[in-house]
């Protein structure tokens, strides 16, 4: 076998294993959880980078969408009673909220990795905060999850 072969085999063999080891985070978007009313279930994930994370619809008044993501990190937008998977391969934090619940504190962090953007998660979080009528506390207990 070449050394060029063997290379392309090993390489193929890291992806395949690379993959292999990413996981599946469902959270459901809920009008009663544990939290209380509009939330978010679990509002707070750690994950490793290239895991997957899938926001379900329980009732078609609800969205996910990111508001801050690290530096290159992925975002995204569903519509409303939309299913959305997000493949998160840059760490860092990333916040995200349901638009028109984001009065009722619908809001959820995720870390991914090492949390090198938390200081401008946590100055967004202010910002969002002012948009929060109710469960104002949420955002800011769920960065403080954040190891």
């Amino acid at each position: 076998m070449s050394s060029t072969t063997l290379r392309s085999a090993l390489l193929a063999l890291v992806m395949a294993s690379t993959s292999a080891l990413a996981a599946d985070h469902e959270v459901k978007m809920l009008n009663q959880g544990k939290d209380g009313m509009m939330t978010f279930e679990p509002a707070f994930l750690n994950v490793a980078v290239g895991d997957t994370v899938t926001f379900l619809p329980t009732d078609m008044a609800h969205n996910s969408r990111s508001v801050l993501s690290p530096a290159e990190g992925d975002s995204w937008n569903g519509s409303m009673g939309e299913k959305v998977s997000v493949t998160l391969n840059k760490e860092g934090v990333y916040l995200y909220q349901c638009d028109p619940h984001l009065p009722l504190g619908m809001v959820g962090v995720i870390q991914v990795g090492q949390a090198g953007n938390l200081e401008d998660a946590k100055k967004h979080a202010q910002g969002m905060s002012e948009r929060i009528a109710v469960n104002k506390e949420r955002l800011s207990q769920y960065l403080d999850l954040i190891k």
